[in-house]
């Protein structure tokens, strides 16, 4: 759609507001608000606009063309309505009104459908050359305060309250396609110049991931969120968009695999040096801080797999002091059982392909915090690709409805189990941030909820006689995955550590009698039973 310089372009149609949603804001005196045509709206007035207003039907909501589905704001809605209203819009039903006349809204607007805060379109003649629909909320809900848990906010953000695909659909369209059209060239001037708001090539983003981005951002308590192909594509485009060549990072001994070897091998390359530390050494961190210029703290809370716990408000605080940022991939805990972002932390990193999506169906992985710091990522990510798969994203969507439920499941079975086992004698050592042993019990509870579904635990044992026990079991799968309804357990001596003498392993804490267990949402006492049996076999 063709836009002159007078033209304002308005935020993108949304889905409609239900009026009956329990505890929706709705403006007062809403049945009786006046609007008078021809007013000021944007620069309108400065045009000489003669407007009507009027109110989507549900029908018309579903006779709009795919790309109107999109984006509203992108093809304007004036070849869709206005071209056939200029050319007769009496036959319509709607007589041009008057400049100076005042409109009821509830008069005007369709059979059966709610007047308050829902879009309005203003149709008329415009100073511009052709016809053109614009498309305003009039509320831009985009905050979910009336919801009080989590849970609920898992299930409705991005979606209930208004996505950008319109539709009557309870469940969120998957959007497949590589690319995006416009009408007019001016149209891609208008979108580059950043005054109309869309999409352009699907590297650069998707709606259905778009949704999932919001939801995310709700539950995350961020400004903005970014979503990509994989936890391990999160982390090395974080790492390379935000730390400059020649710089410094401090990251914590344990932590997953393919980030230290990230960490030692990649950014070398750059000239970026890396101090490695103890989860818990503050002093460390402190030393590290005033010796180097570290631009980045990034840790995993809790680690992999010792599910050891940084006090994220403490290194929060001593990294701003110094002006460094700090990233926490908090992928065990959940945003259900730890909110970083709220603990002081700048950006918050997950694999989506674990408890968030749930299934074991699904790769991705996000990057949550600003939107400044979102926006230095998301530009890197842009050159880079690693752009996630809209059929993933609705798979994520799908199992984020359920997350509350899973982690409760999870975070209970867990934490029995880690009692159990502490307490068997087959079992050497249990590494749970639930249990009193656990190094970091007291940040823990200081800044968890729940302490999450993987429990990590020595047998008595030597490699073989654990591979025996892991064998013994018949419930979890062994696979290198955890989060997900299903359970699963591997020995990570073998599963990740493999290609590493015994003693290189030990350098890392990995010793050869180490099982990592990832509790799924099977019945507590089947789990039990399994795994108790299977420690007979040692």
């Amino acid at each position: 759609m063709a836009v002159s310089g007078c033209a304002r372009v308005f935020p993108s149609f949304e889905c409609r507001s239900d009026p009956d949603f329990p505890g929706l804001h709705r403006p007062e005196n809403q049945s009786s608000r006046k609007v008078r045509v021809g007013e000021s709206r944007g620069s309108f007035a400065a045009c000489g606009i003669s407007s009507l207003i009027f109110r989507f039907p549900p029908n018309f909501q579903r006779q709009l063309s795919n790309k109107a589905r999109r984006n509203c704001g992108n093809i304007g809605v004036a070849q869709v309505v206005a071209a056939s209203w200029s050319n007769n819009p009496e036959a319509a039903g709607f007589a041009p009104a008057a400049s100076t006349k005042s409109v009821d809204a509830a008069a005007i607007a369709p059979l059966g459908v709610a007047t308050g805060d829902e879009e309005v379109v203003v149709v008329g003649n415009s100073c511009c050359s052709d016809n053109s629909v614009q498309v305003h909320g009039l509320n831009n809900l985009k905050t979910y305060s009336f919801l009080s848990s989590d849970a609920s906010v898992a299930i409705h953000a991005g979606e209930r309250l208004g996505r950008g695909i319109v539709t009557d659909a309870i469940t969120t369209p998957v959007v497949n396609t590589s690319a995006y059209f416009f009408k007019k060239t001016s149209e891609v001037i208008d979108y580059k110049e950043k005054r109309l708001k869309s999409f352009e090539y699907g590297r650069y983003g998707n709606p259905t991931t778009e949704v999932l981005e919001e939801k995310i951002s709700a539950l995350e308590g961020a400004e903005s969120t970014l979503l990509m192909a994989s936890g391990m594509c999160a982390s090395t485009v974080m790492l390379l968009a935000l730390v400059p060549a020649g710089g410094h990072i401090v990251t914590t001994t344990d932590c997953y695999r393919k980030t230290r070897i990230f960490i030692e091998t990649f950014l070398p390359k750059m000239g970026i040096k890396a101090t490695v530390i103890d989860p818990a050494d503050v002093e460390a961190l402190e030393s590290a801080l005033d010796k180097n210029k570290v631009t980045l703290f990034f840790t995993e809370s809790p680690t992999n797999p010792f599910l050891r716990c940084v006090d994220i408000k403490l290194v929060s605080k001593l990294c701003h002091d110094k002006g460094t940022l700090v990233c926490i991939d908090g992928t065990f805990a959940t945003p259900f059982n730890q909110k970083a972002l709220s603990l002081g932390a700048d950006l918050v990193l997950h694999s989506a392909t674990k408890y968030i999506a749930g299934h074991n169906d699904v790769l991705a992985g996000y990057i949550s915090g600003s939107e400044e710091l979102i926006s230095v990522v998301r530009n890197f990510h842009h050159v880079l690709g690693g752009a996630l798969n809209p059929n993933a994203a609705y798979l994520i969507i799908r199992g984020m409805k359920t997350l509350h439920l899973r982690v409760q499941q999870q975070n209970s079975t867990a934490l029995r189990m880690a009692e159990i086992l502490e307490a068997h004698p087959k079992v050497k050592r249990v590494y749970y941030p639930g249990l009193r042993s656990h190094p970091e019990h007291h940040i823990a509870k200081q800044q968890m909820t729940g302490f999450g579904g993987v429990v990590s635990f020595e047998v008595d044992g030597d490699l073989l006689g654990t591979a025996k026990f892991v064998d013994a079991l018949k419930i979890p799968y062994i696979a290198p995955s955890f989060g997900g309804c299903e359970s699963i357990v591997v020995q990570p001596a073998i599963m990740s550590y493999w290609d590493l003498s015994q003693s290189d392993r030990a350098k890392y804490g990995i010793v050869d009698n180490l099982v990592r267990f990832s509790f799924g949402i099977e019945d507590f006492e089947d789990l039990k039973t399994d795994i108790l049996q299977a420690l007979e076999i040692i």
